[in-house]
């Protein structure tokens, strides 16, 4: 204010005629730093503000969670984000033909021709984010040697915080716990547990690095005192489950099955129970976990009973619905383990207890041995009629041999594909209704059990993928192992299901069905015919995303019967059969078909038709993927614990092609065509040679000499 406005407001309070004969002012400043974010101010202060400031000033991104707290505050995390991802994928082939015309040496006349074909692949994918809210930061503390337990050494909810869901699920915890530093994993933690003498549970739940919640299972009771004199023996203790970055990466197995176990205020996550359920198996048999499992969960309901309170609070009837719940994921997931009769035994004595326990859940027994009963009389269905599919295509491979003298005779009994089928796409259509079929049945312990044999199901141990290069011509035929059949787990568990097997050998018998009706052609044209018949029907699995039928196409048009016939490659198109020989490459451990399976999957994500959602990988590939990464890794580590890594990236890869196999085909199903793919008489591989043979005799001495033993061999039978 200048003097002027001093002395009017000086007049306005104490009249006319006042002489001010001395002014002071006095002004303040109140500084407030604000971060606007689209216009939107967002106020910074304590700890948020800090941490912002000291991000900025020294260049770097402030944290996840800080940002993710700002953008809520700023009210951008609180709409719907539409998310959208493409990728696309081109492939450019280039053939050139150099010809030049000599005589005497002199070349009289050169030419060239090239020709170019552009291919292009594109995914389209759309998400809609939906925002979930803020969510407080965690806070971690580590209680010291010597302090009183409580509340303050770790975030514990109250006991009256427990809640049911409606899916029979409770979380909350009780007891304290004490945190430190192992030193063996980096940024490791390692959990045990002090229970309070007054505590009616053993669980506890603890903020991780990531701010998740942990669960754990109390085994054994390890004091504070014993975690600071001995570091590695505690960490081999039956209490000890390790952790790095909030994920649960070692444990005694006993303390995984005791984590494994539900109480009245804890349910074990649900991707563990698959992890575990899905591994565990290599250490012990499912009947022997199911027992272990239903021991610990008698123990908590006796010590529940003890308690003269149990039965008014509801905590005896939240274990017994959680450990139904327990059961009922079990059987969900791997049904086939309940084949074996001690199983089912055992399932139908402890939901008998717990419908003793609490009678209103009964209806929800008899509704999960119902659909169990059910799934595995469909899966004796399917079963006997693999069965009979084997019986028909014996018998009807005696009879060929029975009513023709000579190969070529065999080959006129044999019916043409396109007779049943003139149209390559719909025979596309259906090689994918029984590959998603076959795919149904097969479970994922199946994958596991193979784990113990020699070789996986679906190559062979002399190049380790079951593919080689002839000529010009990629060469790929799945074959099963000697050991396929039988075997079981590490711990000696029986295989009751062989539908990994049945599946590997409908890829061997689609490329003998593909060479098959190739051969049986005497005229080139119509071997050309069926050659491009063939190529077509591929490039459509390829575009459907059936990439295991693709493979056993293109392994039989690469079986050498038919790759040595090269008078009749020669009038084939085959610039688009290059194509896919380039999309199934099997070098740089098959890179190009790699890149291709995931956009079909990020494509499968995004899809609201159900023609896009169709994945079907490699079979093989995926069996030798997951069997090398079973042999890549240990199962324990040097100091005898679980290593549960390799659970989690088994159970990830595993969960991966569980979603795929659960896709319902959309395609129009013709029964008269499936059917001849499934039970049409095939050639033997020596057969095939034979006749290959007498379409185009041998060049080289090799082949000469093949033939001849062929025939002498044919001659004596």
């Amino acid at each position: 204010m200048d003097e002027q406005d001093i002395l009017k407001t000086v007049e306005s309070v104490l009249g006319k005629n006042c002489v001010i004969v001395d002014c002071e002012t006095t002004s303040s400043v109140r500084e407030e730093e604000t971060l606007t974010i689209n216009g939107m101010p967002i106020r910074l202060d304590g700890s948020d503000q800090d941490a912002l400031k000291a991000a900025l000033s020294s260049g770097q991104v402030p944290s996840c969670d800080l940002l993710n707290q700002i953008l809520f505050q700023a009210g951008i995390l609180r709409k719907p984000v539409r998310l959208e991802t493409s990728l696309s994928i081109k492939s450019s082939l280039v053939q050139t033909e150099e010809v030049s015309v000599a005589r005497d040496g002199r070349v009289l006349d050169e030419r060239m021709c090239e020709r170019k074909e552009n291919n292009c692949y594109t995914s389209n994918c759309t998400e809609i984010w939906e925002p979930i809210g803020s969510r407080p930061r965690a806070q971690r503390s580590i209680q010291k040697h010597g302090e009183t337990p409580s509340s303050s050494g770790c975030s514990i909810p109250p006991a009256s915080s427990c809640k049911l869901t409606t899916d029979g699920r409770s979380f909350a915890s009780a007891g304290t716990i004490s945190n430190s530093d192992s030193g063996h994993h980096g940024n490791t933690s390692r959990t045990t547990i002090r229970t309070p003498s007054s505590s009616c549970c053993d669980d506890y739940s603890s903020a991780t690095e990531d701010g998740g919640p942990v669960f754990i299972r109390r085994s054994a009771q390890v004091s504070v005192d014993q975690q600071h004199q001995d570091n590695q023996e505690d960490l081999a203790s039956n209490s000890v489950l390790v952790y790095r970055d909030g994920m649960l990466v070692a444990a005694p197995l006993d303390a995984l099955i005791q984590h494994m176990v539900p109480t009245c205020e804890y349910y074990p996550e649900q991707k563990f129970l698959f992890a575990f359920l899905l591994s565990g198996r290599l250490f012990l048999k499912p009947v022997d976990l199911l027992a272990k499992v239903c021991h610990l969960g008698d123990m908590e309901q006796k010590k529940l009973q003890l308690d003269g309170r149990s039965r008014d609070d509801g905590k005896l009837m939240c274990v017994v619905r959680n450990f139904v719940q327990l059961i009922a994921e079990w059987v969900e997931t791997f049904p086939y383990d309940f084949r074996d009769d001690q199983m089912m035994m055992m399932l139908k004595q402890v939901t008998q207890k717990c419908i003793a326990c609490d009678p209103r859940l009964r209806r929800d027994v008899a509704n999960l041995l119902q659909t169990l009963v059910g799934r595995l009389t469909k899966l004796d269905r399917y079963e006997e009629f693999l069965e009979r599919l084997r019986q028909q295509e014996l018998s009807q491979t005696t009879d060929l041999q029975q009513q023709s003298t000579t190969p070529s005779e065999m080959c006129q009994l044999v019916q043409d594909v396109t007779d049943i089928c003139p149209n390559p796409t719909i025979l596309a259509y259906q090689l994918t209704h029984i590959e998603l079929e076959r795919l149904s049945y097969i479970g994922p312990e199946e994958f596991v059990q193979a784990f113990s044999k020699d070789n996986p199901p679906g190559f062979t141990a002399s190049d380790g993928s079951g593919t080689s290069q002839s000529g010009n011509h990629m060469h790929h035929t799945a074959h099963m192992t000697s050991s396929s059949r039988g075997g079981g787990s590490a711990s000696g568990d029986s295989k009751k299901t062989r539908n990994l097997e049945s599946y590997v050998q409908w890829f061997n018998r689609l490329s003998y069905l593909v060479a098959t009706s190739i051969v049986r052609h005497g005229k080139k044209k119509q071997r050309v015919r069926l050659m491009e018949y063939w190529i077509e029907a591929a490039r459509e699995c390829f575009n459907i995303g059936n990439f295991n039928s693709l493979m056993a196409i293109v392994a039989g048009l690469n079986m050498s019967p038919i790759a040595r016939l090269k008078k009749t490659w020669a009038k084939v198109q085959s610039a688009k059969f290059s194509i896919l020989e380039h999309q199934m490459d099997p070098s740089s451990n098959f890179s190009s078909y790699r890149s291709t399976l995931k956009a079909a999957v990020w494509r499968s994500c995004g899809a609201t038709d159900e023609r896009q959602r169709i994945v079907i990988p490699f079979f093989s590939l995926l069996v030798k993927d997951l069997y090398f990464l079973n042999q890549g890794c240990s199962n324990r580590l040097s100091n005898g614990q679980i290593n549960f890594e390799k659970f989690w990236q088994l159970a990830k890869q595993v969960a991966e092609f569980i979603s795929w196999k659960q896709v319902r085909c959309p395609f129009e199903r013709h029964p008269n065509i499936i059917k001849f793919l499934q039970m049409s008489p095939i050639l033997t591989e020596n057969t095939l040679s034979m006749v290959s043979f007498e379409l185009e005799q041998p060049e080289n001495n090799h082949d000469k000499e093949r033939y001849k033993t062929l025939k002498s061999e044919h001659n004596n039978h």
